[in-house]
């Protein structure tokens, strides 16, 4: 099967994000404020109390597969990085001569790559899409537990799923709901939360944003285990 990104094939358009978010951990853009935290994420603006607004940048500009890893903001204008997009809405939260417009006052990245036109997600693709979805965190979490990458915590999920093929879709969807839930560890996940699986998936998987919005049955903007169980189609 085929994704709808150039062609790709649904497997390397996944392994393609995996390898993504890894790179995308190691940015690493702090905003100092005398007063308040800003609330962004990722990367993550921290308080530490200073007498100026000051931007730190670690490996500002980054490359994914050769290529400088552009991102599409909530305004639809791609920028150089995300950091940037982050750096300026800092500028702009304290109001600073830096802050082109007001507006970024709440820029955020909607996804990773150069702006573009996304499809609607048919019928038919979202009927499919919780399958897809399972097998591509099976993979995951198969991959990462193969080259000792996954926290000791998830191992026994992972290998009681290669044991026992009727608990394999269940413990992979357990795995990527707990691992997602962690800004804060509340027993849900939050619009924040799954930013790592939703940004850079759009730009190649157009049905991964009304799937994300799908799952949220209650529209309280946050994904109970329950919820993401019967979205990604587990019996209860």
């Amino acid at each position: 099967m085929y994704s709808s990104y150039n062609n790709v094939p649904l497997s390397a358009t996944f392994n393609r994000v995996h390898m993504s978010s890894l790179l995308l951990s190691h940015c690493t853009c702090t905003c100092l404020n005398e007063t308040r935290p800003l609330e962004i994420f990722p990367p993550t603006c921290v308080l530490k109390v200073d007498d100026s607004l000051r931007w730190s940048v670690m490996d500002e500009t980054r490359f994914l597969w050769g290529h400088p890893l552009h991102v599409c903001s909530n305004h639809n204008e791609t920028w150089s990085s995300d950091c940037e997009v982050y750096r300026m809405r800092c500028f702009c939260s304290e109001d600073t001569e830096e802050c082109k417009t007001k507006k970024y006052k709440h820029v955020h990245v909607d996804y990773y790559g150069e702006c573009r036109d996304i499809p609607k997600c048919s019928d038919e693709e979202m009927e499919d899409f919780p399958r897809r979805m399972r097998e591509w965190l099976f993979n995951i979490m198969k991959d990462l537990a193969q080259r000792a990458e996954l926290d000791d915590r998830y191992l026994e999920l992972e290998q009681e799923a290669e044991r026992d093929l009727a608990k394999k879709w269940a413990n992979a969807v357990i795995w990527k709901f707990c691992d997602l839930d962690s800004h804060p560890f509340d027993r849900s996940v939050s619009r924040h939360e799954l930013f790592p699986i939703r940004a850079p998936l759009l730009a190649m998987e157009h049905c991964i944003a009304p799937f994300l919005d799908k799952c949220d049955a209650d529209d309280d903007h946050r994904i109970a285990l329950k919820e993401w169980g019967l979205c990604l189609g587990l019996e209860e």
